[in-house]
């Protein structure tokens, strides 16, 4: 039998570091309330019926399945990291597109609303309306940086 999520969370996070991009990224994902979660990557499909619901706190270790941007950079940088999703208009379920860049926020939104615009296209359809989950971070000298956001399913 195959899993299908029922609900869905949106999350993000963002931090720096003086050690390490990695070490910032660790502290973005504990902002996002993900730290702790074994994280697996899946494409942009939101099933038939699921709902979006508040964030969850989830049992240290869990395989947490979620649509994940994120972007590192260095001292001086601005990066951003976001998703953006919707439902079709016909109620047959939805999309979720992920983007990250070396750039500002409203940027990243215009490429966003490109990618989920040509989802549509290609697809036929349309979207009820689009949201987004976008974080931006300029980073301070001497420093580096993580921006992530997510869409998690949840069983």
């Amino acid at each position: 039998m195959l899993s299908i999520p029922t609900k869905f969370f949106v999350t993000s996070g963002k931090a720096v570091s003086k050690v390490s991009d990695l070490n910032a990224f660790d502290e973005a994902l504990q902002n996002a309330g993900l730290s702790e979660q074994n994280l697996v990557s899946v494409s942009s499909v939101l099933p038939i019926g699921v709902r979006r619901v508040r964030k969850r706190d989830m049992p240290m270790g869990a395989i947490t399945f979620c649509v994940l941007a994120q972007q590192r950079g260095g001292e001086g940088e601005t990066i951003s990291a976001g998703i953006a999703y919707g439902f079709r208009e016909d109620g047959l379920g939805g999309y979720v597109a992920e983007g990250h860049m070396h750039g500002t926020k409203k940027s990243l939104q215009e490429v966003l609303e490109w990618k989920m615009g040509e989802m549509a296209k290609l697809r036929g359809i349309r979207f009820k309306r689009l949201e987004y989950r976008i974080e931006e971070l300029s980073i301070p000298m001497d420093h580096y940086g993580a921006c992530l956001a997510a869409n998690v399913f949840l069983f």
